[in-house]
């Protein structure tokens, strides 16, 4: 559909604007306003007037100015290029509007999102006369050392027919012809409107789980891949970098991050610190499978409610290729303060918290297009969600924090005193969990020799003894306490330096590898299993506290690579010694 003039700015309310004389416009129309062809979209209809939500800063936009239709939503360019680019919330390539306008951004700038003029080498997968359908894969390119990029049909569903023409292997550019499917001609580039997820052939059960080498996430409260997670916290607690720890070092082929609403440095810190991350998969910078999407607290509130669309759009497009995605969106609060900001300015009537009524429709709505997917190609693939959520005053009372709970299937609730006692990362075994247990079990009883379920259980019933026998020591004090309550307090002690808290900045310790994971629990249930029947046997508790081998359980996580578990196997014998010669000692 050709451009036209839809209408002229009656009212302009910040970056919500009253156009009227309304003669051919859409729901949720892409429309370009005034002489600076500011970006904005048609969110209301009523009679020959219409509520425009501009992506930009409004200020000069003036009653009489021009709307400009565009016949589209607004929508997603999807093709190679997409990796390791940095965009703003409806994918505007923050480096390429850099460049034409310096460090100041300009109004109504229009950059192509994916480089028009690069070419890629294509490499065709099907030829003349086969039969096409909607998601089939043409053919693909090379988008980074270990992405490949397939070329597919867009899924569409009129879209069928038999293939007329195919390029053969060679370089071309993104806009450039690459297969005919009857009259109607394809490049590599094709767009989707943000707000409509993508088609699939069906939804898939969640099996394997989302490997992130936190052994607090792993082996407690996992994530299967596909799956949906909050993590709330408040100012300082670590969500950022428990998103970025889980960016670098999680099993995800891609990862989308998403800035939504977050403070400018901040963000400048991650824009500086992600090209020079390892990637541990490949041994090469984490950008080249990592797409980021900027869109800090000062920019545009409009561009902020639109970039967790933007980014979930670009995740289901790998995902349709048959890649895992992972997508972290920091904050989903900001993006919810956005909507109540937008409805206000759209006198619409406000529910709990001045939040729209439509709040928890539209965080469903975002989470549930994560999920394990059989796409129309016929390969399987994921997008797992990771969103933070930002309570004001770490209050998870509040809306945005209830109605993410209801919609999410895994919750890492951040503690403030963890945090402040410096204990990385901050999330609370009391107030986390994961309702992926039942699906990820066989996977992980298969990968522990069936003890992940068991060990997993019992090291949580123990932190919860814990909770309950330090109410008590807070009342009369340790000494009232028997040896064999006492010895759980110290053993849930070791378990929380040991086992539980991480140094992302010692090169063993910031990943865990599920073999020694499996391992470290076992010994530190080890020690609480012969430990107690020492006890039992007349062992002091303080000769127990006095072991050396104690010292070496607590440094295990430093000392003990990836690559040399049977080191722990070591310590566990030494352990079983240790404890023998004690009971000896006082059986004598």
């Amino acid at each position: 559909m050709q451009e036209r003039v839809i209408g002229r700015v009656k009212r302009v309310n910040g970056p919500v604007l009253t156009v009227k004389g309304i003669t051919d416009a859409g729901m949720m129309e892409l429309v370009h306003v005034s002489a600076s062809r500011i970006v904005g979209e048609v969110v209301k209809l009523s009679g020959s007037e219409a509520t425009v939500q501009v992506y930009e800063d409004a200020t000069g936009i003036k009653p009489g100015d021009e709307v400009i239709g565009s016949g589209m939503s607004l929508s997603c360019e999807l093709a190679p290029g997409l990796i390791g680019s940095i965009y703003d919330g409806i994918q505007r390539p923050l480096e390429a509007l850099q460049a034409v306008s310096g460090c100041f951004l300009g109004k109504g700038i229009e950059v192509p999102s994916v480089d028009h003029e690069k070419k890629w080498h294509f490499f065709p997968l099907v030829k003349e006369g086969d039969e096409a359908r909607p998601g089939m894969k043409l053919g693909y390119v090379q988008e980074s050392e270990n992405i490949k990029h397939y070329i597919m049909v867009p899924d569409e569903i009129s879209l069928t027919g038999p293939v007329t023409f195919i390029a053969p292997e060679g370089d071309y550019t993104v806009t450039e012809t690459i297969a005919r499917v009857g009259e109607r001609e394809l490049s590599m580039t094709q767009h989707h409107a943000i707000r409509i997820p993508r088609r699939v052939s069906k939804r898939l059960s969640l099996e394997k789980p989302l490997i992130t080498g936190l052994r607090v996430i792993d082996s407690l409260f996992p994530l299967a891949k596909g799956g949906t997670v909050a993590i709330p916290g408040g100012f300082g607690t670590g969500k950022t970098m428990t998103q970025h720890s889980i960016a670098q070092w999680c099993d995800a082929d891609i990862i989308v991050y998403i800035g939504c609403g977050e403070r400018g440095n901040e963000m400048t810190d991650v824009l500086r610190e992600f090209p020079h991350l390892y990637d541990p998969r490949t041994g090469r910078s984490l950008m080249e499978r990592t797409i980021l999407i900027a869109n800090t607290s000062n920019m545009p509130v409009s561009a902020r409610e639109a970039s967790i669309y933007t980014g979930i759009t670009m995740a289901e497009y790998y995902r349709d290729m048959g890649y895992d995605v992972a997508i972290m969106a920091d904050s989903t609060s900001r993006w919810a303060e956005a909507l109540r900001e937008l409805s206000g300015r759209m006198e619409e009537m406000p529910a709990e918290e001045g939040f729209p009524a439509y709040l928890a429709t539209r965080i469903a709505a975002f989470y549930e297009r994560a999920g394990h997917m059989e796409s129309l190609s016929g390969d399987e693939g994921s997008v797992s969600v990771i969103g933070a959520v930002s309570p004001p005053g770490g209050d998870f009372s509040e809306p945005v924090t209830q109605h993410t709970r209801r919609f999410v299937r895994c919750f890492w609730g951040l503690d403030r005193s963890l945090a402040s006692a410096r204990h990385y990362p901050a999330i609370s075994w009391l107030d986390s969990y994961s309702e992926y247990i039942d699906e990820v079990k066989p996977w992980w009883d298969s990968n522990s020799e069936g003890k992940w379920s068991s060990n997993r259980a019992r090291v949580l019933e123990l932190l919860q003894k814990e909770t309950r026998l330090q109410q008590i020591v807070k009342l009369v004090g340790p000494d009232a306490l028997p040896d064999s309550q006492n010895f759980i307090l110290d053993v849930c002690s070791l378990v929380k330096t040991a086992f539980l808290q991480q140094n992302a900045f010692d090169e063993i310790d910031r990943y865990c590898s599920v073999e020694k994971q499996m391992a470290m629990l076992a010994i530190l249930l080890e020690y609480y299993d012969r430990g107690a029947e020492a006890i039992g046997k007349g062992v002091p508790l303080a000769k127990l506290r006095r072991m050396s081998i104690l010292s070496e359980i607590a440094r295990m996580r430093f000392t003990v690579s990836n690559d040399s578990v049977s080191e722990i196997d070591r310590l566990s014998a030494k352990l079983v010694r240790a404890v023998a010669r004690l009971e000896e000692m006082y059986e004598e």
